[in-house]
């Protein structure tokens, strides 16, 4: 006999996710750098590493540091160009993960 899921039950996948993205955002700079990307992003602007590194009082090694935490988790893409790397926010992360943490249990 097969025994159904809950449709609310948090998947191995999920949890996995979950703490992945928590672990990107759990530092203030690193939500300021993600929301600064979208921003861009919705305006069609490019933004490289030093485009972040003018904005923040950051060095620009600490920048990249937050970057590689945030492009690790998924939240951020990177696409090559020439001899420039440039940050794209992944939107399709972010929902997914907060799909997944709707699936939080409340007891």
């Amino acid at each position: 006999m097969r025994l159904r899921k809950e449709p609310d039950e948090l998947e191995e996948d999920d949890i996995l996710l979950i703490a992945s993205v928590s672990d990107a955002l759990a530092h203030p700079a690193r939500i300021k750098i993600y929301r600064f990307i979208m921003k861009a992003n919705k305006e069609r602007r490019k933004v490289c590493n030093k485009d972040v590194v003018e904005v923040f009082d950051y060095s620009q090694a600490t920048i990249s540091q937050h970057i590689k935490k945030l492009v690790v988790s998924g939240l951020i893409e990177v696409k090559k160009d020439d001899r420039f790397s440039y940050y794209y926010a992944n939107l399709g992360m972010l929902m997914k993960y907060l799909d997944a943490t709707k699936k939080w249990p409340l007891t």
